[in-house]
C-alpha cells in the first residue's frame, strides 16, 4: 500500500525564555503529540531545515513534526524548504498555532482561511504563496473579562499602536498555573483531532472540534 507524507508544524520561538509561552501553544501541543505517540524518532536538529525534526508513521502516512527555529515571524522559511524538499503539496500541511480570537481551551479545524493577523501564519502563506493549507488554531484569550479583553476586540479594528503593543506583550507571556491544567486538556484534544483529520478528513474533525 503507498506511503504519504504529511507535514504537521507546531509554531513558536526558539528559547528557554519563551517555553510554556501564550505564542508557544502550537509547540506545546506538537511536544504532547511527539511524545503520545510510539514509533517516533527524538527530536533532532536539522540546520538544512532550519528546525527540529521528529519522524514516525501513523497509519498508511508518513508524518514529519516540525518545530522551526526561525523565530515566530519567520516561519514560513522553514515551512518552503521542507515543502520543496519532500514535493509536499500545501494541501498536505497542518499548522498548529495559538489564536487570539479563541478563548483558552477552544479549538478550530481550519483551511484557506487568511492569517487573521498572526505573522507565523502570515510568513507562512508568503513562502507558499497560497492559503490552502490546514490550521488547527489554539485558543489563548482569558476566559474571564479583563482588560486584555478590552483591548483585543478593537485591535483588528483600530489597529492602534498602543493596543498591538498590549496585545504582542500578552501572547509573549507565560501561562499561569491555573492555565496550564486547561493547556493540558487543550494538547489532548489537539492530538484527537490531529488524528481524526488523519484518519477521516478535514471535514469530519471540522464537524466534531469546531
Amino acid at each position: 500500500m503507498k506511503i504519504s507524507m504529511k507535514l504537521i508544524i507546531g509554531l513558536g520561538n526558539p528559547g528557554p525564555q519563551y517555553f510554556n509561552t501564550r505564542h508557544n501553544f502550537g509547540w506545546l501541543a506538537l511536544n504532547y503529540l511527539q511524545d503520545s505517540l510510539p514509533g517516533f524518532s527524538i527530536w533532532e536538529t536539522s540546520d538544512k531545515f532550519k528546525a527540529l525534526i521528529s519522524e514516525g508513521q501513523i497509519g498508511n502516512e508518513k508524518i514529519i513534526l516540525v518545530k522551526p527555529q526561525t523565530f515566530m515571524n519567520n516561519s514560513g522559511q522553514t515551512v518552503k524548504l521542507l515543502a520543496d524538499f519532500y514535493k509536499i503539496d500545501p494541501s498536505d500541511i497542518l499548522i498548529l498555532h495559538d489564536d487570539l480570537d479563541l478563548t483558552l481551551g477552544q479549538i478550530r479545524v481550519s483551511q484557506n482561511i487568511s492569517a487573521g493577523g498572526h505573522k507565523g501564519v502570515a510568513s507562512i502563506i508568503e513562502k507558499l504563496g497560497t492559503k490552502n493549507f490546514a490550521r488547527l488554531r489554539l485558543g489563548i484569550k482569558p476566559e474571564k473579562q479583563s482588560f486584555l479583553s478590552k483591548f483585543l476586540s478593537p485591535l483588528t479594528q483600530r489597529g492602534a499602536w498602543g493596543v498591538k503593543t498590549s496585545a504582542e506583550k500578552f501572547v509573549l507571556q507565560k501561562f499561569s498555573e491555573k492555565e496550564r491544567e486547561i493547556v493540558q486538556q487543550t494538547t489532548q484534544k489537539t492530538k484527537e483531532a490531529i488524528l481524526l483529520i488523519l484518519k477521516d478528513g478535514l471535514t469530519a474533525a471540522q464537524n466534531k472540534f469546531n
